[in-house]
């Protein structure tokens, strides 16, 4: 248990046998709520130990945060998956409601990619990708600051034997010469900017008119608004933040086709 999680001040002690079940009763049931797995599927006790991890003045190991996540009894794959990019929205959240400064979401943002770093090595991949394996195309386009949630992605995607690329601020051109070399058979879109889907919009378009064959088009991240209205501004086929689903929806087309 941490040092410093507090439990309320308000309970007394008496003398006598019942003198402390006030306090015990307050300290279980704040267990209980700390235990409880909220709407994201992760534990709120552990979640709350990374946010502290994150902003910590005292320096950021991964390894030993690694391991004091894996105490909560968290596999690679929840940490990967559910916990670094919940910590993620936490911070921003923080930062939103001037709980904290720009340069402390900075810094825990640089911590996440570490721990990400340090938690991918522990994931069982499947080896050197064969040679039917799907191969996918990270883009987060130019302007976009948000690296992370693509590092996410592209472990994902790895662990369902996917041969994945990250295309990091690059320009439309350089985009369709990687889609043209490369050929993947989906290509997805990290955006958390509205006004980034124009550049999305024309970026879909030139693939469209000039790759042979057209990937699978998709655009996630921690985009707001309607998604439908969202897909058929971009031109994209499918709008989501799942890999599963992408990869679900490639491997269907393929398959449609008589590619598998």
């Amino acid at each position: 248990m941490a040092q410093d999680d507090t439990f309320g001040t308000n309970a007394t002690f008496r003398e006598g046998g019942t003198g402390i079940e006030p306090l015990a009763s307050q300290v279980i049931s704040v267990l209980c709520e700390r235990q409880t797995v909220t709407a994201a599927g992760v534990r709120q006790i552990a979640l709350d130990y990374l946010g502290r991890a994150l902003l910590s003045k005292s320096g950021f190991d991964p390894s030993c945060v690694l391991d004091e996540l894996r105490g909560f009894r968290l596999t690679s794959d929840a940490i990967v998956d559910l916990y670094i990019p919940q910590a993620a929205i936490q911070l921003g959240d923080q930062w939103m409601c001037s709980d904290v400064s720009f340069s402390d979401v900075t810094i825990g943002a640089l911590r996440l990619q570490s721990l990400l770093t340090e938690a991918s090595n522990g994931l069982v991949w499947a080896g050197q990708a064969p040679s039917d394996a799907l191969e996918a195309l990270i883009v987060v386009p130019e302007g976009e600051q948000h690296f992370l949630g693509a590092s996410v992605l592209a472990a994902q995607l790895r662990r369902m034997e996917c041969d994945v690329s990250l295309a990091i601020s690059e320009t439309a051109d350089q985009i369709m010469t990687r889609v043209s070399l490369d050929k993947p058979d989906m290509l997805l879109m990290s955006c958390a900017r509205i006004d980034a889907l124009a550049l999305v919009a024309k970026t879909v378009k030139q693939i469209k008119a000039a790759a042979d064959p057209v990937p699978v088009l998709a655009i996630g991240g921690p985009l707001r608004g309607n998604l439908e209205e969202i897909r058929k501004q971009t031109g994209v086929d499918l709008v989501t933040s799942v890999a599963t689903e992408v990869v679900g929806f490639c491997a269907k087309r393929k398959r449609a086709l008589g590619l598998q």
